[in-house]
């Protein structure tokens, strides 16, 4: 009897235990960093100005115009005769409460421009203009 005979070789093992942990802390790390946008949202390219600083933002009323000159507030679609009463009607809850407008790069300026003065009409004077 040789010596190689009698020594058999050890069976290769996979530690699964650090695979799975792992496996776990890059799904948690997916999740983490993942952004949830809702299904009204509308598809904007915001405009690049060089001189923004950080777009810090804590309010809760965003209106946004889309490519095509379309309002939402707050996600939800508005025409141009609406967006005053409604603004007036956030007014009457909250007079310093901040408005974000996004404006997609290629909206018109008088789009813009109507809604800026929409938020003054209703004593809105707190609004900010989101960029990248």
């Amino acid at each position: 009897m040789s010596l190689r005979s009698s020594r058999r070789r050890a069976r290769p093992e996979l530690n699964l235990v650090a695979l799975i942990d792992v496996l776990v802390m890059l799904i948690f790390f997916a999740f983490v960093t993942m952004q949830f946008k809702s299904a009204s949202t509308l598809n904007i390219t915001l405009p690049k100005v060089e001189t923004a600083g950080k777009n810090e933002f804590r309010g809760n009323v965003t209106i946004s115009i889309g490519k095509d000159g379309a309002l939402t507030l707050n996600g939800k679609p508005v025409s141009d005769a609406e967006l005053p009463g409604v603004l007036q009607q956030i007014k009457n809850v909250d007079k310093d409460i901040p408005v974000l407008i996004r404006s997609d790069e290629k909206a018109t300026l008088d789009r813009l421009t109507f809604v800026w003065d929409a938020c003054r009409k209703a004593g809105l004077n707190k609004h900010h203009l989101q960029s990248r």
